[in-house]
């Protein structure tokens, strides 16, 4: 295994998995898992289930998945203030547009769009189960262009 942090132009985000329910979306929703993502463009993508969207829990989480000084896309959100102490920081006010030329988290969006369509095929998942089946989701993503039975074969039979 590469246990190497992540670094270059990066893109952050976080979201919520669970099943439908009615009322709020998002931030406040009510019994969703919190996901936080870093994906390094072309590159691989770090995913981890997180107890909330404070700036503490981001930042501890960045700082040991990522290089400093690299550069870092996040939306506006006040949790990624600080991030200019750890390299570049862009931000894209999403409610104004979602790409300005390489100012973008177009590549973490469809990591979740990617992961979420998959966990509707499982009609329900285990909330303590979810972290296994979030990382099966970002392995699937890291390896999308490899055969994913032979990887499979040479990690257990070699």
């Amino acid at each position: 295994m590469n246990f190497r942090k992540i670094s270059g132009e990066l893109e952050l985000d976080e979201t919520y998995f669970g099943g439908t329910r009615k009322g709020k979306r998002g931030r406040g929703a009510y019994n969703k898992a919190i996901i936080f993502g870093i994906l390094e463009r072309d590159g691989k993508v770090y995913v981890k289930v997180v107890p909330d969207v404070k700036a503490e829990t981001l930042m501890a989480e960045i700082k040991t998945k990522t290089e400093k000084g690299s550069v870092f896309y996040t939306d506006c959100f006040k949790s990624y203030k600080s991030l200019k102490r750890y390299g570049k920081h862009c931000r894209i006010n999403k409610e104004h547009a979602f790409a300005v030329g390489r100012n973008h988290i177009n590549g973490i969006e469809s990591f979740w769009a990617f992961a979420k369509e998959r966990f509707h095929k499982y009609h329900g998942i285990n909330r303590e189960n979810y972290p296994l089946y979030l990382k099966e989701m970002e392995f699937r993503f890291n390896n999308r262009n490899e055969d994913i039975f032979n990887l499979m074969f040479n990690i257990i039979y070699t």
